[in-house]
């Protein structure tokens, strides 16, 4: 199952939201650090921590061997944090470790590799503490150990009563993190591949591009390509849920993290906890369904914002196809002096469309476009492709296509696409041809083979999971966040349902949502089925 391309700029713009410098400060008494608590505890009924089963070991597949104890009973060694990538350590707060897990759960006592780990300690007291609630935030390929210190100011509510976690999952940023290609091949890929090739020329060119970034992937990653899907990351979660001590799996997951969590419940139904699954994959729909979804979801997010500016959003958005495929025909000069494509004007505009408080943005930029210049929406295409002002690119995009492509069992052809390029275009004049193309591409001639199936969902036995869905959602449209909840299973899966815009309802503006959540998070409150909840006015 392939959740799209498009999810990738979840985490990057949901974080651009928050202050780049906001970081806890030592506001309470930490526990010792040096190691995890020894597993004894979880949450009772009440939400409190005077349980005293002890946490059960990590759960092994059908047919996968038992891990060694080396793993199996491991203790967390928590320490300062280190500075990444450029950016400072977070405040001291913040403690950092290493889980190890096999690299192939059918090979347990083979390989290894580290799962990168943050933590900041609940700062209630230890007698309310619930346990540690995991947050993964979507991509996939997001640095939950560089994201949760920027979202931790939303969270302090929650972080009363539990320990804020997050990790690295494997093959993204300190989990032996995935790079497929360099700098220098990513600008050049930029400028040269046309995301909605023209003529056959341009198509060789497009799908020889994607099939040199799989060989790189292969080569950047070697053993570990076949092993980063979400059933692996799955079985990670459940070994991190013992080495910290929990008997039961807390957690918070935001776009591809619904997927994920939605994945464990299947696994581990007796294992889950509290799960909210915010802004859900439609666990549903194959290659090309997600990539319809997203034509569908992106097209009304775009329709909605033409509507905010008293547009009519059909000749709205036929004129922003018309501006896209003047830029095809001559790229905007833009004050970097770099140009802009067609390829990063639509980038651009997607890239606003996360975030409702993007749309100004976005209305400066296409004005800007309008009168001949491209700066602005190139500034919003490298926020989206993770550039930085020197020319430097991230890498979470590398690790969001192996995972994807690791998930995605189907390879659809260019042949297929090209049929069904007529639908894609009535579904969306603007997205619907990048959409369809990027079917086909996205894991083209990939060196290593798909999941044989998706991950199920149905976790018959779970306790009540909150899916959380928006409106208004351009990248996991609405729709999927029906499906998921349907499919966890009658009396698990809990739908709320956001009346309002963006990809992710939790901290976007609606103090309805806000408090469901933290209710049910922090209270085991599980809402009424069919609960609804609007943005506030602003």
């Amino acid at each position: 199952m392939k959740p799209g391309r498009l999810l990738r700029a979840a985490a990057l713009l949901f974080a651009s939201l928050l202050a780049a410098t906001a970081t806890l400060g030592c506001t309470a008494e930490e526990r010792p650090d040096t190691e995890a608590p020894p597993p004894t505890g979880g949450d009772a009924p009440s939400g409190s921590s005077t349980a005293t089963a002890p946490a059960p070991g990590p759960g092994a597949a059908k047919g996968d061997p038992p891990l060694p104890e080396a793993l199996a009973g491991q203790r967390l060694k928590w320490g300062p944090c280190k500075a990444r990538h450029g950016a400072p350590a977070p405040g001291p707060a913040w403690r950092c470790a290493t889980l190890r897990a096999p690299l192939d759960y059918a090979e347990p006592r083979g390989d290894t590799l580290g799962i990168a780990l943050i933590k900041a300690a609940a700062t209630g007291p230890e007698e309310r503490r619930i346990g540690s609630l995991l947050f993964n935030f979507g991509g996939p390929g997001g640095s939950g150990v560089e994201m949760l210190p920027a979202f931790a100011p939303g969270y302090e509510r929650l972080r009363a009563r539990y320990d804020l976690v997050s990790f690295d999952p494997r093959g993204v940023g300190g989990s032996s993190g995935i790079r497929c290609r360099d700098d220098l091949r990513i600008a050049a890929a930029e400028t040269q591949v046309d995301l909605t090739p023209d003529n056959t020329d341009e198509e060789a060119v497009y799908f020889e591009d994607a099939a040199h970034f799989g060989r790189g992937c292969a080569e950047g990653a070697g053993d570990l390509l076949p092993h980063v899907g979400t059933a692996e990351a799955a079985r990670d979660l459940d070994l991190l849920r013992h080495a910290l001590g929990d008997r039961t799996l807390h957690y918070f997951g935001t776009s591809y993290g619904t997927q994920l969590g939605a994945a464990y419940a299947h696994r581990f139904p007796g294992r889950a906890g509290r799960l909210v699954l915010d802004a859900a994959v439609d666990p549903e729909a194959d290659t090309i369904g997600h990539a319809r979804n997203q034509a569908t979801g992106f097209q009304r997010a775009l329709e909605n914002y033409l509507r905010s500016e008293r547009r009519a959003p059909g000749p709205g958005s036929r004129e922003i196809a018309s501006l896209l495929k003047q830029i095809d025909r001559e790229p905007l000069p833009t004050a970097s002096g770099r140009k802009l494509t067609e390829s990063h004007a639509l980038t651009g505009i997607v890239s606003a469309l996360y975030s409702e408080l993007s749309w100004p943005r976005l209305t400066e930029a296409l004005d800007q476009a309008e009168r001949g210049s491209g700066t602005a929406l190139l500034l919003l295409a490298d926020s989206y492709n993770d550039r930085d002002k020197q020319g430097r690119y991230g890498t979470q995009g590398h690790a969001q296509r192996a995972i994807s492509c690791a998930d995605d069992p189907g390879r659809p052809t260019a042949e297929e696409v090209r049929k069904l390029l007529p639908e894609f275009r009535a579904i969306s004049p603007v997205f619907g041809e990048f959409l369809g193309w990027d079917a086909a591409g996205w894991c083209h001639e990939w060196p290593v083979d798909g999941a044989a199936e998706p991950p199920g969902v149905e976790a018959k036995g779970a306790p009540p999971v909150l899916v959380v869905g928006t409106t208004g959602d351009p990248a996991t449209p609405y729709e999927g966040a029906r499906r998921l909840a349907d499919g966890l299973g009658r009396s698990v899966g809990v739908l709320l349902t956001h009346r309002g815009e963006g990809h992710g309802a939790y901290g976007s503006g609606s103090d309805c949502v806000d408090r469901t959540v933290d209710a049910y998070l922090l209270d085991a409150t599980v809402p009424k089925e069919g609960k609804e909840c609007a943005t506030d006015q602003r």
